[in-house]
């Protein structure tokens, strides 16, 4: 954990680097604000283009939104949660400036702990990067 899943409207494509962003969201929740409470293994992110939007009241065609959502297991105190995802969202942020400060832009970030649920799982991620 966690598992990263990051919705972004198409009309930013060409100018959001999504793959960058991905990258810089695994390093940092990695990196010292994670302070190792996410294995190396368990971290997952993608991204999925949304083709049918409407931003707001449909009015603006160049309003664009990135959504994130972070699904992480439960145990971890408040405050490695909230040092690690903080900046994650100031990374994204930075990350995606360049977008906002051009046209109607709107960023959302929901970290979540997994609930009471079935899961099933099946890999050998921990292993192959055990010690990396």
């Amino acid at each position: 954990m966690p598992h990263v899943t990051v919705e972004y409207t198409d009309n930013i494509r060409a100018e959001a680097d999504i793959k960058g962003l991905l990258k810089k969201i695994v390093d940092t929740v990695l990196g010292p604000d994670g302070a190792g409470a996410f294995p190396i293994g368990g971290v997952k992110a993608r991204a999925y283009a949304v083709t049918d939007y409407v931003v707001a009241d449909g009015s603006d065609g160049e309003a664009a939104f990135v959504h994130i959502v972070v699904r992480i297991a439960k145990g971890r105190p408040l405050e490695v949660r909230q040092r690690a995802f903080d900046a994650v969202f100031d990374q994204v942020k930075a990350h995606l400036q360049h977008i906002y400060d051009s046209r109607a832009f709107a960023i959302s970030m929901d970290v979540e702990e997994f609930g009471e649920r079935m899961a099933y799982k099946h890999n050998n991620l921990h292993a192959k990067f055990k010690g990396a």
